[in-house]
């Protein structure tokens, strides 16, 4: 698969990643240099010599040097150079050192395809009896922790949230807490979040009331949650933090075949987790489907990432649930391709239409995808950004250079991909003349 400068972009942490890999992007700087339809690879000459080797399936990338952050800055630098100078790579059979690194990748992706297929393969006997006593102990642990959350957020309304300003963080720390000993992580992590909101905007009382509303309506839901249907309940249980095992997914979850696009992309991060939200958008079903990726601790890389402005043939599986947002890859049935036009686009209008009828469904979403057609980025006044259609219709922009999507669109309407939090549209991707813009949202602090 041929490389393109624009791939190598999109894979980049940042600008100054790509500017170090830059300069190391040169023959010069490399002995050993080859390919192959599978892979491309060399030795680049620094202060050590250090073994560099790039999938091209994936673009997935391994080197010997230290950094644990992948990919390196020699990575980057292979593959600037294999877009720039292909013929720089002849064509040749894969040394050792490569060979057994796509081997041992062929091997753990069989491993992961066996263990789909088969979940129990491997696993000791279930002991029913333990396991259902443990699920027992956990329900009655989250509903006891519910029933505290909701005596404190009564508390919080009757005292007045004006308190909130001298008592925050601490507050939300010890009740968010409480809820990780109740074993509601998710919860938990909610609640931790509300942290953010006391003093960070004028209307910041407002946004937080609307926050503890929603809360209080997901009390209420849980309480009487055998009266609802089965695949809201599910919504409930992963709100407040119980897991759905990918093999679950995929093997009972709703499954859509398509060619996807991945219209829209943030990385945050929490604490020790960044976590890569990437919203893919159907050819041919118009379906849009959430793909979460996270990377803990110390390790930096997303496992088979996804990269923004790509588009390949899929099988998706969708988590249970009445939103139907949330999807696992069951299997790529292509090689990623880069995007060079956007199919599917929706009005401002539609997008409003859409997210009101999701929310209908399921409360507490948050986060939607979108594919806008036919918008055109204006600055108001107040300096403000916004993206205004054919009809007059506008939305918010925010997270985003608005200088650059105005040099990029020339002022005319341009469809871009972002994602919606209800208050403003963040601008992910743009593809103009053929050709994909990524539009890197500023990096946000929320998980």
């Amino acid at each position: 698969m041929p490389v393109t400068r624009q791939q190598v972009e999109t894979l980049a942490q940042d600008s100054g990643a790509l500017s170090r890999a830059a300069k190391l992007a040169q023959s010069s700087s490399w002995t050993g240099l080859g390919r192959s339809e599978q892979a491309c690879w060399g030795e680049c000459r620094g202060s050590s010599i250090y073994q560099v080797r790039v999938d091209l399936r994936d673009l997935v990338s391994a080197c010997s040097c230290p950094v644990r952050r992948q990919p390196c800055k020699h990575a980057l630098a292979l593959l600037l150079l294999a877009a720039a100078e292909p013929g720089a790579l002849s064509p040749s059979a894969a040394p050792e050192w490569v060979a057994a690194w796509l081997e041992r990748r062929a091997a753990a992706a069989k491993a992961r395809a066996e263990r789909a297929a088969s979940p129990s393969a491997g696993k000791r006997p279930v002991d029913s009896a333990a396991q259902a006593k443990r699920a027992a102990e956990r329900a009655e642990r989250v509903a006891e922790g519910l029933e505290q959350l909701g005596r404190w957020l009564g508390d919080l309304v009757r005292v007045g949230l004006a308190s909130v300003e001298e008592s925050s963080p601490g507050i939300f720390e010890e009740q968010a807490r409480r809820l990780v000993d109740a074993q509601a992580p998710g919860l938990a992590g909610w609640v931790r979040r509300l942290a953010e909101l006391p003093l960070a905007t004028p209307d910041w009382h407002e946004r937080l009331l609307e926050e503890l509303g929603r809360l209080t309506l997901l009390l209420r839901a849980y309480r009487r949650r055998d009266a609802l249907p089965e695949d809201l309940q599910a919504d409930l249980r992963q709100l407040i933090g119980w897991k759905v095992t990918k093999e679950r997914v995929l093997a009972e979850g709703a499954r859509l075949r398509d060619r996807w696009q991945a219209i829209a992309q943030e990385v945050t991060e929490d604490d020790r987790v960044r976590t890569q939200r990437t919203w893919l958008l159907g050819h041919k079903s118009g379906a849009k489907a959430l793909i979460l990726r996270f990377a803990v601790g110390s390790r930096r890389s997303f496992t088979e990432p996804l990269h923004l402005g790509e588009e390949f043939d899929a099988e998706l599986a969708y988590y249970p649930g009445a939103s139907r947002q949330r999807a696992l890859l069951a299997a790529r049935e292509s090689v990623p391709t880069q995007l060079s036009e956007l199919v599917g686009g929706q009005s401002i209008a539609d997008l409003r239409a859409e997210v009101s009828r999701a929310l209908a469904r399921q409360p507490w979403l948050d986060r939607f995808g979108a594919l806008l057609s036919g918008v055109a980025p204006t600055l108001s006044d107040d300096g403000a950004l916004r993206l205004v259609d054919e009809t007059g219709d506008h939305i918010a922009a925010a997270n985003v250079d608005p200088f650059l999507l105005l040099a990029l669109s020339g002022g005319a309407p341009i469809d871009i991909g972002g994602e919606w939090d209800g208050a403003a549209f963040s601008p992910s991707l743009t593809v103009i003349d053929g050709r994909a813009h990524r539009l890197r949202p500023k990096p946000a602090k929320r998980g």
